[in-house]
């Protein structure tokens, strides 16, 4: 009942910023979720996400909104009666509530900071739980054992919202992890990636990673996640600090990616790099991963291909490269060179060597860092009167090789340096 409910006055959620007039929505819709967590700590995000619960008609009052708002509307689970209102800058998901009443919902949430209620029309916040004293301790506990057993993902949700937040996961909450900790296997695959891609992409995620090792939460899929990898993590967070401060317009490109991605997507240089040291040794191993926790394609090849280039990656760390040597990393890392640069710098790469090499990423025409074929098999067979075969590929190597040494700048200078070498 709401007299043994903890109930506030609170003036702080602002529904006149709201993509819709408050007047649409029902007399006993509730606001619940992250977004009353987030206001209670001032934390704004760029896109609104509102979450709404009623006791009866969810889907229709959406699809009313929807229509008053020229908006779309979609059911999200028709059978627990969900259904969400798309605005160009927000969402508005409404669902019914579980249980037979608001509390009962309540007590159904993860964390019990995610267990508040606030009813727009009374600007009130309902509080059965005690959420707001965790967020005032900066806490995240959950409401029950049996909600964390009902959906595991919430395991990994703990952690990810602790990294986020700056918060601490509750001791007695962390118990029952490490006790559940085998039933996350039986979660897609893909809900997994999405928490570990966020606290990947989360500086204050490496020690939650810790945490995560601790109580092997994601050993079933990630067997060569260990203490090492969690070293190695914490050397790339500290790269990136020297980036930033050394060559701070670079390292805003560590933070991005350079192609678009789906929306809710989580992906950077950042947290591509720290990926690579939670995966197996080998390219087949790691592949076999990254297909199983269904990375995308470019993605995946950007993370194998900072395995294939690991050993030149520790020729850097004993000193410059040669030109040659160079010349065949830029080939190699295209345009993942970004990550291959964060990775070397964390395993011990001088930034001077790795300064110069930047600079000639960051130049479209350095004929080391962008250099073009000289010359095509096709010309070759054509200019030298050479029959298709094996032949072809040795000398087209040869003249990659000396063009990698700076023997050779033009294709003229190909055709004449083969004929020389042939009649050699």
């Amino acid at each position: 009942m709401l007299a043994v409910w903890r109930v506030v006055r609170c003036l702080m959620f602002s529904p006149q910023t709201w993509p819709f007039p408050i007047d649409l929505l029902p007399a006993d819709v509730y606001l619940v979720g992250g977004t009353v967590r987030d206001r209670l700590l001032n934390r704004q995000a760029s896109y609104l996400d509102l979450d709404f619960v009623l006791p009866e008609k969810a889907v229709e009052t959406a699809a009313s909104i929807a229509r008053a708002c020229h908006a779309g509307c979609v059911v999200l689970d028709a059978q627990r009666a969900i259904a969400r209102v798309v605005f160009d800058q927000a969402t508005a998901d409404f669902a019914q509530q579980q249980g037979d009443s608001l509390e009962a919902d309540l007590q159904r949430r993860d964390f019990t900071m995610n267990a508040i209620a606030y009813h727009p029309h009374q600007q009130r916040l309902i509080d059965p739980l005690g959420g707001q004293t965790d967020i005032a301790d900066k806490t995240i506990r959950m409401v029950s054992y049996n909600n964390l057993r009902a959906d595991p993902l919430r395991l990994m949700r703990a952690y990810r919202q602790a990294a986020q937040l700056g918060f601490t996961v509750a001791p007695d909450t962390q118990a029952a992890i490490g006790a559940l900790a085998p039933q996350l296997r039986q979660v897609a695959i893909e809900r997994i990636r999405h928490e570990l891609d966020k606290i990947l992409m989360t500086p204050a995620g490496d020690g939650q990673l810790q945490a995560i090792f601790h109580h092997q939460l994601l050993q079933f899929c990630l067997p060569h996640f260990n203490l090492a990898s969690l070293a190695q993590i914490a050397a790339i967070t500290q790269a990136v600090h020297h980036f930033e401060q050394v060559l701070p317009s670079y390292a805003i490109q560590l933070h991005h990616w350079p192609r678009p991605m789906p929306p809710g997507a989580d992906r950077s240089w950042i947290k591509t790099v720290k990926l690579s040291q939670l995966l197996g040794p080998s390219l087949a191993i790691a592949q076999a991963q990254l297909t199983a926790l269904k990375y995308s394609r470019y993605e995946a090849q950007a993370v194998l291909t900072l395995l294939r280039v690991q050993p030149t990656i520790a020729a850097l760390c004993q000193g410059a490269l040669t030109r040659a040597q160079q010349f065949f990393l830029f080939k190699a890392a295209g345009e993942y060179f970004p990550a291959v640069s964060l990775l070397a710098l964390a395993q011990g790469a001088e930034m001077t060597a790795l300064q110069s090499m930047i600079e000639r990423f960051l130049d479209p025409n350095d004929d080391i860092a962008h250099a073009q074929a000289l010359i095509t098999g096709t010309a070759l067979m054509q200019q030298l009167n050479i029959a298709p075969g094996p032949e072809i590929g040795r000398w087209l190597q040869a003249v990659e090789q000396a063009q990698a040494e700076g023997k050779l700048h033009s294709p003229e200078d190909a055709i004449a340096w083969v004929k020389l070498q042939k009649r050699t």
